[in-house]
């Protein structure tokens, strides 16, 4: 996914095309990105403990197979330092952690960090219960709409399913920034179909985006 930094230039241009999407709309627009969703180190710890046991089981085979023993103790402490050596490059590379967990695992952290910013920026506290968050986690190569109550009565889920594959695929790109502006369009037009604008409408949330 992305790798570039997004620039001022790029956020400027995403906060115009929020403002741009709200001028025809009651809707609310938020954007994240976050670099991460979760340090992966107890994850990545496990699964690491977990491959060396399965090895050390297979070496212990192999052994008995062979013929050829090893005292226990020896045993016991080659496993501690492999363990050990295997805990410090974990924390030494952090970049490491998530590839040694299950793109599962990964995309439910990604959501779970989607639905806290959701309810940390307060996109769920709209008026009308029409607010919408855009979000991307890089690491997890990740991206949800998360749309507030009052949008998810008329609009379906495939809808939000497509913005995602347009923006993540713009992200693979290395194009984060316009994916993030042709995804703000694409909800812009959506709220703007079902929840016009209408006079006295207030800007409820910031027109940014959120990098974390």
């Amino acid at each position: 996914m992305a790798t570039r930094p997004i620039s001022p230039e790029d956020h400027e241009r995403i906060a115009d095309a929020i403002r741009a999407a709200e001028s025809k709309t009651d809707g609310e627009i938020y954007c994240v990105v976050a670099h991460a969703s979760d340090s992966y180190f107890f994850p990545a710890a496990f699964m690491a403990m977990l491959s060396m046991l399965v090895v050390s089981l297979a070496v212990g085979y192999g052994l008995e197979a062979w013929w050829l023993s090893i005292r226990l103790p020896h045993f016991v402490i080659a496993e501690l330092l492999a363990l050990a050596s295997v805990l410090i490059l974990l924390w030494a590379l952090p970049a490491l952690r998530i590839h040694l967990v299950p793109r599962r695992l990964r995309y439910q952290a990604a959501h779970a960090n989607a639905m806290k910013q959701f309810l940390a920026r307060n996109v769920h506290r709209t008026t009308a219960r029409t607010g919408v968050l855009v979000f991307v986690s890089i690491a997890e190569r990740y991206a949800e709409v998360v749309a507030d109550s009052g949008i998810d009565s008329r609009v379906g889920q495939h809808v939000w399913d497509g913005v995602v594959r347009d923006l993540t695929a713009h992200a693979g790109d290395d194009r984060l920034a316009e994916g993030f502006v042709k995804a703000i369009q694409a909800v812009g037009g959506v709220l703007a179909e079902h929840f016009p604008v209408s006079t006295g409408d207030n800007n409820e949330l910031d027109d940014h985006l959120v990098e974390i």
